[in-house]
């Protein structure tokens, strides 16, 4: 890779040089059929990635958007909305649900935790939800949802499941056609969007949607959206050469290498490649004496939450790991100053992850901390030593 840092954060994740050069391409006109073809291609790789039987759209715009166009499209106002939160993203929902009228009821866990699904199950005995929210790795927490236990609770009562896969998508499996527990008990809607494990630069948002929530979105009639209204879109995707609004057409073409490169490292080795390079991550960080706010048994396979040894000053330690190009993120809310997010996903590769773990420890030495550096990297490399390039 040709970056000058490893920007190794909760999102953007690092661009690997193909995605560069796809993005570098000459600017065509969007209805010019050369065009046309990438945006179709890409289209298609999508509907592959989430094994969908409705529709995907991937359009100009944030995991934000996708998150409106995920909700607007499936819950009226003065219908009722869980969600079931497990960080700052998982809250992210009640504001969005608000602004369209929606009835809001949330499930929150302790930061680091999850949501049990006792807890669940007991709120939806209680009353009837249209829909339940989902983050499937919320990037706050590092907190990862059981999907397996969460799914079958809520379609066993009815409601669509719209998961949050902002920090998840090509990382963690969001399979839309995988059966939990039951018959039709399938996930509804997912959202995404391009900087983080798909490992794109930001300014797509992806959205899939199957035949039960594209239902939903037929019985709401009107609803109060104009650019995130899937109606105006699906034709688009059917067709790109048709115009609604100007897709970014260098995205697309970076958007479409990507896809490509998850596609061809296949997406079972993809998943397993996360989830070593997680807990490798993990495991070698305890080294330090630096705890992971999830615990290994719930924790996202994309990025991690490390809490800070005892005095160790956060915008000193970042910056100290800046200066030697290494970027990391400050964690959020009432976490700030007391722990700091590590991402290892998308293109981030193994020697890159020994690279940062070397780094945290030497910055952590200069800080006046033990640090058994070796030590630490060969934990890593335990977890790595199966994997299958």
């Amino acid at each position: 890779m040709r970056n000058e840092e490893m920007l190794l954060i909760p999102g953007p994740t690092p661009v690997v040089d193909s995605i560069y050069d796809a993005m570098a391409s000459e600017t065509r006109g969007h209805t010019d059929p050369r065009f046309v073809e990438i945006y179709k291609r890409s289209i298609e790789r999508t509907r592959e990635m989430f094994q969908t039987d409705g529709e995907v759209f991937v359009i100009a715009g944030s995991g934000t958007i996708g998150m409106e166009m995920a909700l607007v499209n499936t819950v009226g106002a003065g219908e009722r909305l869980l969600i079931i939160s497990h960080g700052y993203f998982g809250d992210r929902f009640i504001q969005l649900g608000k602004a369209f009228g929606i009835e809001i009821d949330v499930l929150q866990s302790e930061w680091g935790q999850q949501v049990a699904p006792e807890d669940v199950e007991r709120k939806l005995s209680e009353r009837t939800y249209k829909a339940v929210t989902i983050t499937h790795a919320d990037t706050s927490t590092g907190v990862a949802a059981d999907l397996e236990a969460l799914v079958p609770i809520v379609k066993k009562h009815g409601a669509l499941v719209i998961l949050d896969g902002v920090c998840a998508t090509a990382a963690m499996e969001e399979d839309m056609s995988k059966e939990y527990g039951g018959a039709g008990f399938k996930i509804d809607v997912v959202l995404t969007g391009s900087q983080k494990a798909i490992g794109v630069p930001p300014g797509l948002a992806i959205v899939a949607f199957n035949q039960t929530a594209l239902e939903a979105r037929k019985q709401l009639g009107h609803i109060p959206a104009y650019y995130c209204d899937i109606e105006n879109w699906i034709p688009i995707m059917h067709d790109p050469s048709k115009y609604f609004a100007t897709p970014p057409v260098n995205l697309i073409y970076a958007y479409d290498e990507g896809m490509k490169l998850v596609l061809e490292e296949g997406l079972e080795k993809r998943y397993a490649r996360h989830t070593a390079f997680g807990r490798g991550v993990r495991d070698a960080l305890r080294e330090y004496g630096m705890k992971p706010l999830a615990d290994e048994a719930v924790a996202a396979s994309t990025l991690s939450c490390f809490q800070y040894p005892e005095g160790l000053d956060d915008a000193e330690f970042r910056s100290a790991l800046a200066k030697e190009g290494l970027i990391v993120a400050g964690a959020l809310a009432h976490l700030g100053g007391k722990a700091f997010r590590l991402g290892h996903m998308g293109n981030t590769t193994e020697q890159m992850l020994i690279s940062a773990i070397e780094k945290i420890g030497e910055a952590l030495k200069d800080a006046g901390y033990e640090a058994p550096i070796e030590q630490a990297v060969n934990r890593f490399k335990e977890a790595t030593a199966t994997l299958v390039y």
